[in-house]
């Protein structure tokens, strides 16, 4: 049997909260070479999705269409992987000391706060030993780090450094698909992770707060525009749908 194939993926503090919390169970990731022209609707094409093994045991992994007005024809393999591979999420994280007693080399430090064991994982020239600690899990304070700058080894780290032994959620891929992105609807824009106020019962893009709205395809336009800039809606692009599930170590 081959080996699970994994990927990684990126995503910010607010949403990696929504996937521990199981709220967020899709992602939508724009298609890098966008497919015919972005005002055509899907009845203008034929979409076909094919993943897993050809006959002579090939790997396919990637979506066909064909345009219905020109006959012109588009192809792409997903970069996020086939239904069937796991994602490993990137997220802003940091290392501590293995003595948590002490408080290590932080000022404020949560006992309880969740924390991964790693040993001498490589990390640029040298290797860090202790635990990794996640920004999603809320902030704290860096000894020496008083001027915001500090110890270079004992800040928050961008989740594109992180490596794939200081990671925590591993996510299997269920279905993926293109649509245009303003296509989603009502339910799926409530399993992209967008935050239902329950002190004013109305939705948000984030657990952080923002514009309140009566439904949650608003609230996940707020959340994509404040990713992808204003006017990224509004153009409505062909996108990655990719749906997952947690898996349990």
């Amino acid at each position: 049997m081959s080996a699970v194939k994994e990927h990684p993926i990126l995503f910010s503090a607010q949403m990696v909260r929504a996937l521990l919390n199981g709220s967020k169970t899709v992602t939508r990731r724009q298609v890098k070479v966008q497919p015919f022209d972005l005002s055509w609707s899907r009845r203008d094409h034929r979409f076909e999705y094919t993943a897993g093994r050809s006959a002579n045991g090939d790997e396919i992994d990637g979506l066909y269409a064909y345009s219905t007005r020109s006959g012109e024809e588009w192809s792409a393999k997903c970069p996020y992987g086939q239904p069937g591979d796991r994602l490993w999420v990137r997220e802003t994280w940091g290392v501590i000391s293995h003595d948590f007693d002490e408080h290590a080399n932080m000022i404020d430090w949560t006992p309880d706060r969740p924390a991964t064991l790693i040993r001498e994982m490589p990390f640029g020239r040298g290797y860090y030993s202790g635990h990794v600690i996640y920004r999603a899990d809320g902030e704290a304070t860096w000894a020496g780090d008083d001027d915001g700058g500090g110890d270079d080894r004992s800040a928050w780290k961008p989740c594109i450094h992180m490596p794939r032994i200081a990671s925590r959620i591993l996510l299997e891929i269920i279905e993926v698909r293109v649509e245009h992105l303003q296509d989603i609807t009502y339910e799926e824009a409530v399993a992209e992770g967008v935050h239902r106020d329950s002190a004013c019962r109305m939705w948000t893009a984030t657990d952080e707060g923002g514009a309140c709205h009566k439904y949650p395809v608003p609230a996940f336009r707020d959340l994509w525009s404040g990713i992808n800039g204003a006017n990224a809606w509004a153009a409505n692009p062909w996108v990655w749908v990719v749906e997952f599930k947690r898996v349990t170590l």
